[in-house]
């Protein structure tokens, strides 16, 4: 029997990880502590209902574990008096937590008669969010089309994990977030690119702790847009101007990170990301339109400077911030279970993979141990125990144990025999001799009576291994190992079956084909009829899946000597080294024979721009792999900025050769920002393209493209309006695009000039006091950039505004037709330059003039209708005429008293069938003091289903109406007054011959 020392216990690669027993383990011993749960960071709110934390811990043991608990680094005394600890299974449960005693770090220790092990550290810590401050919140005015940031100020709190939204007016009326509008998750603070009209009101920002599952209101922030008074004001253009900008951020390998980008301007900015020293990262998404650049699953390569770029028509604005990655520690190697021999040599060591680096310490049953690797020269019974490796940096800690088991024993084969096995001519076998035993043995060897020896055929490993060179029929036959130390010996015997080599009886052979066609590459062996053998393909000594490959590959026929593969529709990557293993249990056999696939040229590299005008560009590319088919020619196409769609490109040469590494692009728009790829072709089809070459932006020229469509007139007393289609972005040929606007009148011959410079401005208002009203004006615009200008676009005519009307309308007057609505008339004016009329009326009760209403008519009108006025009222009514230079005289004010409003009662309509008639009746109306007298009674009979009928009036109140022979009608009744018809009462007649359905 082994001497053992007290071992055993459950290695894990992290120290979270549970696993089984080592292998190892074969006797009844018991083992050390394992943890199955350990405690993780808390954080207790402080307002929660539950008045207890409750920290974990669990460890497998035998026998049990019993725990004791530390807090930073100090032993928990669990049997004081009063204490708020107390212990359930391996858990602490900390009763009434008070935040001045209880916040820390803790760490379970865990322990039997085989040793003890220590927890990760986890911390307790008390989670608030207070109230935000009660003071009132100032109002924010601003400009409408200026941008706005409003504060969110969020209250003390911890963690430091927020989320925020913002409402407006009310809950749960959130904020939407747009292009326009943006709440950063850093500060909190709402920002608004452009304020408008109907950012009007009253905003609260709601922050949330994930943490303790609580929110909190802001006070209301009233937003007041200010809008221009002047009706011909145009809103402000703004450039570009970053407001929210990313700081340097630090992300850890395989986390998820948001960079945030925002900027105020009008006209709203677009928000572009880029990666100033390559490409962004293939994990990366852009949300909320264009404000968050969202890194999914970071990767060391993923670091660098990123940049955000704001962009409108008025300027740009730039940002950059550096993204470092580090790495949580990771294990490359570390230790685990193992038994050594008495007095043998034995090291531990681990690596770890981290950025900073992490540094790597020991612990042996708990204490401290040694830093980077424990050895042992001559191991003792007293070194066997639990041994933790910790690797550890400024992000975190990672465990790795394992149990270090020394013991002597005399050698059995109890569980581990020599073996029957088998070998093929001509072949080498090893026969293993792996006894339980320590200290090391001497091995021995015999085959049948035999003791062996070391030759040039047969050779005695150190670890009692016998291996045999060249077996022949003659080595078959039993062989014993005999094993031997200070304490003991034992033997076990195997024997050796000698089989028939396998063979290749049919090689491949090399092929040639083009992409698309079939291949066969032939393959049989011959092999020991007791065995099974199995064909193997590989490619470039990569293993072919059949199965997961049928489309391209397929064995046939599928003998049991044949191993012949079908390449079906070969494609490029289908191209190599192909090699036919030949397997069975006892040995294999490999040939190989390659495969020549011709197809399309690869994809040409290295596209850059060497040089370049205003019109074309030199580009430079290397050649891509012509697979097996010389390149015959190459095209080039092109992407500019305001086209997604790749199109392809007028060169020079036109023919571009197949030899050539070099050509250039013409006929390219000036100052436009270009990328090419090149594609090239050969006999056998067209490759793919290469990849893009970096943006680049030709040089800058004159404009030739002049505003179109110039035409202008109207406006206000002594303006000049001069109106065009602006020039289209691609058109503008270089920076600092503007408009020159000459006009002059048309009696005249000296041209006035103006420079507008704003590449999205279409209109120019020329104020002159002096100007007669409808003077002729001849007017032109062109372009300009940074480079020079452009030419004019077609001399247009334009009058200048229409002069104010000066006459008031005359002989207003108007009645009132009902008890809402009445009717207003007056006289044209005589001026020409009259659009139209406006009729301002306002009830007489209302203090000045709130709640006025305003109706517009054209100038051929003289009348118009008020709808929706108020019974039994007095209205004031006044008339102007306008034009486009604005409004002329108001009128006198006339007048007019609406009519009572008819009966409010509704009627109750009766019928009784009399033959051929029906006779209908019902009771007068009583009208009430304030509503007007009943004059007569509306009939309309129709027929159900159906708008039109026969209208009857009456006196009475009764009346006689024909009986239709077929369908269901309907007679509606109605009293009329002159302040209108008062409410419906109806009842249904029944033809002759209906039939209900």
């Amino acid at each position: 029997a082994c001497d053992v020392s007290v071992l055993m216990s459950n290695w894990e690669r992290h120290f979270h990880q549970g696993d089984s027993l080592p292998g190892f383990v074969f006797e009844a011993t018991g083992y050390g502590p394992v943890f199955e749960e350990q405690p993780v960071d808390t954080i207790y709110p402080e307002e929660s209902p539950e008045a207890k934390i409750t920290m974990s811990c669990r460890a497998r043991a035998n026998p049990p574990a019993t725990y004791k608990w530390l807090l930073d680094s100090e032993e928990i005394d669990l049997d004081v008096q009063d204490s708020h600890y107390r212990l359930v299974g391996g858990n602490l449960v900390i009763s009434n937590p008070i935040k001045s005693k209880h916040v820390g770090m803790y760490t379970c220790l865990a322990s039997n008669n085989f040793g003890m092990i220590i927890s990760r550290a986890a911390s307790v810590q008390f989670g608030y969010l207070d109230l935000f401050s009660s003071e009132e919140r100032e109002s924010v005015y601003v400009k409408e089309g200026q941008g706005a940031v409003l504060l969110c100020a969020p209250p003390p709190h911890y963690p430091v994990e927020l989320s925020f939204r913002w409402i407006l007016n009310e809950f749960p009326t959130f904020i939407p977030l747009d292009k326009r509008r943006f709440v950063s998750q850093i500060t909190g603070n709402l920002y608004i690119s452009k304020v408008d009209s109907s950012d009007s009101g009253n905003y609260s920002c709601i922050a949330s702790s994930p943490s303790i599952s609580k929110s909190v209101f802001s006070n209301y922030i009233p937003l007041v847009p200010l809008a221009e008074h002047c009706e011909i004001h145009r809103i402000k253009k703004y450039p570009a101007d970053l407001k929210v900008k990313f700081p340097d951020t630090t992300a850890l390998v395989g986390q998820n990170i948001t960079l945030e980008c925002f900027a105020l301007g009008n006209p709203v900015p677009e928000i572009r990301w880029k990666k100033l020293d390559g490409h962004l990262p293939p994990n990366h998404e852009v949300h909320m339109a264009g404000t968050h650049l969202h890194l999914y699953n970071v990767q060391t390569e993923d670091a660098g400077r990123y940049q955000c770029e704001a962009v409108n028509s008025k300027g740009k604005d730039y940002h950059s911030a550096r993204v470092s990655v580090e790495a949580f520690p990771e294990w490359v190697e570390h230790i685990t279970s193992i038994e050594k021999d008495l007095n043998s040599e034995y090291t531990m060591s681990c690596i770890a993979s981290g950025k900073p680096k992490p540094h790597i310490r020991f612990l042996k049953n708990g204490k401290p141990f040694g830093k980077n690797e424990v050895r042992f020269n001559s191991l003792t019974f007293e070194d066997s125990g639990m041994y933790q490796c910790i690797a550890e940096n400024h992000h975190g800690v990672i465990y790795a144990n394992a149990e270090l088991r020394v013991f002597a024993c005399a050698p059995t084969f109890e569980h581990n025999p020599v073996k029957r096995v088998m070998a093929a001519k001509n072949g080498r076998v090893v026969i293993e001799c792996r006894p339980k035993v320590a200290p090391k043995p001497t091995f021995t060897w015999s085959k049948d009576t035999e003791l062996l020896s070391n030759s040039t055929r047969v050779f005695i490993w150190e670890d009692g291994s016998l291996e045999i060179f060249n077996v022949t029929k003659a080595d078959e036959g039993r062989y014993t190992c005999f094993a031997e130390n200070d304490r003991g010996k034992a033997n076990s015997t195997g024997s050796l079956l000698v089989t028939d080599a396998t063979k290749i009886s049919f090689t491949p052979t090399n092929a040639d084909i083009n992409v698309g066609e079939n291949a066969l590459m032939h393959c049989a062996a011959t092999h020991d009829s007791l065995l099974d053998i199995t064909f193997i393909w590989s490619l470039e000594g990569q293993v072919i899946d059949l199965h997961k490959d049928s489309q391209h590959y397929e064995r046939t026929p599928n003998e049991s000597s044949n191993g012949t593969l079908l390449i079906k529709n070969a494609q490029l990557k289908h191209a190599g080294r192909y090699s036919c293993t030949a397997q069975t249990p006892v040995d294999n056999v490999t040939a190989s024979a390659d495969l020549v696939v011709r197809g399309a040229p690869g994809a040409p590299g290295g596209i850059r721009v060497m040089n370049k005008t205003d019109k074309s560009v030199t580009l430079q590319w290397s050649r891509g792999t012509d697979n097996h088919s010389p390149i015959s020619k190459y095209n080039i196409q092109y992407r500019d900025s305001f086209s997604k769609v790749w199109k392809d490109a007028t060169t020079s040469p036109a023919n571009i050769e197949g030899n050539a590494e070099t050509a250039t692009v013409v006929d390219l728009f000036p100052w436009t920002e270009y990328e090419f790829r090149v594609i090239a072709i050969n006999t056998l089809g067209t490759g793919e393209p290469s990849s893009p070459s970096p943006k680049d932006r030709t040089l800058d020229a004159f404009p030739v493209v002049a505003p179109s469509n110039v035409s202008g007139g109207g406006g206000t007393n002594g303006e000049v309006i001069i109106e065009w289609k602006p020039v289209e972005p691609q058109y503008y040929y270089g920076p600092n695009f503007g408009y020159i606007v000459a006009f002059k009148q048309h009696s005249r011959n000296d041209w006035r000039y103006v420079t507008v410079a704003d590449a999205d401005a279409k209109r120019y208002v020329h104020k002159d006091s002096s100007i007669p009203p409808t003077t002729e004006f001849q007017v032109k615009v062109k372009a300009f950039n940074s480079k020079g200008e452009g030419p004019y676009s077609t001399t247009a005519t334009v009058l200048s505004a229409q002069d104010i009307p000066s006459e008031a309308p005359q002989s207003v007057g108007g009645k009132a037709l009902s008890a809402t609505a009445a009717v207003v008339w007056w006289m044209h004016i005589v001026q020409s330059s009259i659009d139209g009329y406006q009729v301002r009326f306002w009830r007489s009760q209302k203090e000045g003039e709130e709640g006025d209403r305003k109706v517009s008519v054209s100038n051929r009108d003289n009348h118009t209708r008020l709808e929706g006025l108020k019974p039994d009222s007095r209205y004031e009514v006044e008339v102007r005429g306008y034009n486009s230079a604005g409004y002329g005289p108001l009128s006198k004010i006339i007048q007019i008293h609406t009519k009572r409003a008819p009966p409010s009662t509704p009627l109750k309509v009766k019928m009784k069938l009399k033959g051929q008639s029906v006779y209908v009746y019902w009771d007068y109306v009583q009208p009430l003091a304030n509503e007007a007298p009943v004059d007569s009674y509306k009939v309309l009979y129709r027929q159900e289903g159906h708008t039109p009928g026969i209208l009857y009036n009456t006196n009475k109140n009764f009346i006689d109406l024909p009986r239709h022979s077929d369908g269901k009608y309907v007679v509606e009744v109605r009293a009329a007054t002159e302040g209108g018809d008062g409410p419906v009462g109806q009842v249904v007649v029944a033809g002759k011959r209906y039939t209900p359905v």
